[in-house]
């Protein structure tokens, strides 16, 4: 199966079953039923209609969006040379996509370029209050509800370091957020710069294509008409007359799903290095999409290629292939897993610009994947329950000035588990609890700590090490921006994952502005509250905490299964 954009290899048996879902999308006229944003294409009982036909805004953002490139573009020669910087406040789907333009694209000549603080750790924002010229840097305050607490935390601490040197700090920020919203209501308050109003019925982790992508695409100096153009492509090939056995969105959606139907849940990304950031925009629409009631699919970004034996046959393999750009070590990663029979799908991008296109085609697919797996994919039912949670141990911070604590059953060479277990030794608790993994799971790393290249090398080191002894599929995340991303699948779906939380200690601790709370105190209640989370949904999580030099302590736990 196969069309100029993608090329599909699978069995008979997972094509009949595509081709079948096909034909049934064409018979029930689901193009249409999905422009007509009818809700019981994933839910059939009214009760269960919530958040469904009142998420489907993003269906035509390519053509409406067309129409505000010129204000776009003359905003960005507004701020162009007045700024050497712009750094975007903001958590998930307001973060992801701007990141992956930036590192695609890049700032063009003459233009600022952009940081993404999606990171609450204390040493994450000393970076920027510490090395930036504050009076050169553009904030974007990025948040549909204007109520996110990181990204709240974030403004009022930066508002007030502006104000230290400059009179009227509002210039410094804009906004991106829904109608009405406490932070469009701050914004005018505060006398910001720009307020940029989103559509309240495009959900986050589809906004890629609204405001809140585009902007910081624009003010960086990316041309976004091709980039919108692409998309509006690939919008009327998946358009309200579309034919699914013609629109790769569909077709994508129906594998996506059937697949899912057959356990063959872990989608692992390949792609070419120019595009390399891609993945981490997919991973949040897959896994928050899907992640719930039970089930789920688990998006594998950024693993390292490995033997064919140490994949099961609950893998499937996207390769994400840039025309002209150095392939030639994917290429041969991808006919080595063609040869295997692994089900393998190569998309191919002519050039950068296609982003447009397969930000949409992911989009439709996801969408029609839900569909499949009978799941509402605007929602995230268990997101909140983490919040909550950390919420809780934020109160009891103000009101004993500590945080709520379980003591470490073993603390051993700077290093501390919390849990209940079988022996007291670290090296034996460790293996004990990894070993869990069988046909099936995946081990999930999370990462509560401040990134670096050296800390990312350790995690990436240990990701290999738990993949190759047990054969399982392993992904990683820093905290709390997972909790925006795979957070959700964690904690929705049929429980297949081991959760290793890594948290440190916070050094050189940071005050959030006004809020009696430091930035220090708020990783860890929300690093305590994901835990809490997790075990509440009866699934498998440990928690350790390292002191000290982090990339020596993750390196031991490499050590202990080689």
């Amino acid at each position: 199966m196969q069309s100029k954009g993608e090329e599909i290899f699978a069995s008979e048996e997972i094509l009949l079953a595509v081709e079948t879902r096909l034909q049934s999308w064409k018979k029930l006229n689901i193009s249409t039923r999905l422009w007509k944003k009818d809700p019981t294409l994933w839910k059939q009982k009214p009760e269960e209609n919530i958040e469904l036909s009142n998420r489907l805004g993003w269906l035509d953002l390519p053509y409406s969006m067309k129409d505000h490139i010129n204000d776009l573009f003359s905003f960005a020669d507004e701020i162009k040379g007045g700024y050497d910087h712009i750094v975007l406040l903001g958590m998930g789907g307001s973060s992801l996509a701007p990141e992956v333009f930036y590192k695609t694209f890049r700032n063009s000549n003459g233009f600022p370029d952009l940081t993404v603080l999606d990171s609450t750790h204390p040493i994450s924002v000393r970076k920027i209050l510490d090395y930036f010229n504050l009076g050169r840097t553009l904030f974007i305050v990025s948040s549909k509800s204007g109520g996110t607490t990181e990204t709240m935390s974030f403004f009022y601490t930066f508002y007030n370091a502006v104000s230290k040197s400059d009179k009227d700090p509002g210039k410094h920020f804009v906004a991106i957020t829904d109608n009405g919203s406490g932070l469009h209501r701050l914004a005018s308050e505060k006398g910001f710069r720009k307020t940029f109003i989103t559509s309240e019925e495009v959900g986050g982790r589809y906004s890629a294509l609204t405001y809140f992508g585009l902007v910081p695409a624009s003010l960086i100096g990316i041309d976004i008409k091709p980039l919108l153009e692409r998309a509006f492509i690939m919008e009327k090939e998946c358009g309200k007359n579309a034919d699914p056995f013609l629109s790769e969105g569909f077709r994508l959606g129906a594998l996506l799903g059937e697949f899912n139907l057959m356990n063959k849940d872990k989608v692992t990304f390949f792609v070419s290095p120019r595009i390399s950031s891609f993945p981490s925009w997919i991973e949040q629409l897959i896994a928050e999409s899907t992640g719930k009631e039970g089930k789920g699919i688990v998006p594998i970004a950024f693993e390292q290629a490995g033997n064919i034996d140490v994949y099961n046959d609950d893998r499937i393999f996207v390769y994400l292939r840039l025309k002209e750009d150095d392939n030639s070590q994917n290429d041969i990663i991808i006919e080595k897993l063609k040869d295997a029979s692994f089900p393998v799908v190569i998309i191919h991008l002519d050039d950068l610009y296609d982003l447009g296109k397969e930000i949409y085609r992911w989009e439709i697919a996801t969408a029609m994947a839900g569909s499949v797996m009978q799941i509402n994919p605007f929602d995230q039912p268990n997101v909140q329950l983490a919040k909550t949670l950390a919420n809780e141990s934020m109160e009891e911070y103000k009101k004993s000035g500590k945080l709520p604590s379980e003591r470490p059953k073993i603390i051993q060479n700077n290093i501390s588990l919390v849990g209940n277990f079988s022996s007291s030794d670290l090296r034996n608790t460790f293996l004990e609890f990894v070993s869990q993994a069988a046909i099936g799971n995946y081990i999930a790393i999370m990462a509560f700590m401040p990134y670096s290249d050296a800390v990312e090398a350790s995690i990436d080191k240990l990701k290999v090490a738990l993949r190759d002894r047990f054969h399982v599929p392993v992904t990683s995340g820093y905290g709390p921006r997972f909790l925006h991303s795979t957070g959700q699948l964690h904690k929705g779906d049929g429980n297949r994952g081991l959760f290793l939380q890594f948290t440190s200690d916070p050094i050189n601790d940071l005050d959030v502005f006004g809020k009696g709370y430091s930035f220090g105190t708020l990783i860890a209640a929300q690093a305590q509250g994901d835990l809490k989370a997790l075990r509440n949904n009866g699934r498998k999580v440990i928690s350790i905490h390292l002191s000290g030099d982090l990339k020596e302590q993750i390196d031991y736990f490499s050590s202990l299964l080689i």
